[in-house]
C-alpha cells in the first residue's frame, strides 16, 4: 500500500467514526481550495458542489476574521430549515464538512468532529 492509499485510507476510517458517533448523513474531507480528499456521501448529493461551496464558506469566513484581525477560523456553523452544516478546519490544508437533519445535536457533532480535525492534523504533519 502507498503512503496516499494508506492516508486516503485513514481519513476513510476517520468519517466512518464520525457518521457512527453523531448521525451525520454526508461527510467529506476536503482541501481548502474545495478538492475532495474523502468523502461519505448519499448518492443525491453532489459531493463536488458541497466541497466547492465548504471551500468559499471558509474563504468568506477566513477574509472577515483576518479584515478584524481576530485570529483563525476553527468552525463554521450553518443551521436551515431542513438542515445544518458544520465545516471544522483541520490543520492548514484540510476541512471536515458534515450536513445533519436539524434535529441531531451539535454538541456530539462538534465534538466528534474536533476529534477527528486533530487526528487528520496529526497525520498531515
Amino acid at each position: 500500500m502507498t503512503s496516499t492509499e494508506a492516508v486516503h485510507e485513514t481519513f476513510n476510517e476517520i468519517l466512518m467514526e464520525i457518521k457512527r458517533n453523531t448521525g451525520i448523513y454526508a461527510l467529506a474531507i476536503v482541501l481548502r481550495d474545495g478538492l475532495i480528499v474523502a468523502s461519505l456521501m448519499p448518492e443525491d448529493l453532489d459531493e463536488e458542489t458541497l466541497a466547492a461551496m465548504t471551500a468559499t464558506i471558509i474563504k468568506a469566513a477566513e477574509t472577515v476574521f483576518t479584515e478584524l484581525d481576530k485570529g483563525d477560523v476553527k468552525r463554521i456553523i450553518i443551521e436551515g430549515t431542513h438542515a445544518k452544516i458544520v465545516a471544522v478546519t483541520a490543520g492548514k490544508d484540510f476541512v471536515i464538512v458534515g450536513m445533519a437533519n436539524p434535529e441531531t445535536s451539535l454538541g456530539i457533532i462538534l465534538h466528534s468532529m474536533r476529534k477527528a480535525a486533530e487526528k487528520i492534523s496529526q497525520r498531515a504533519r
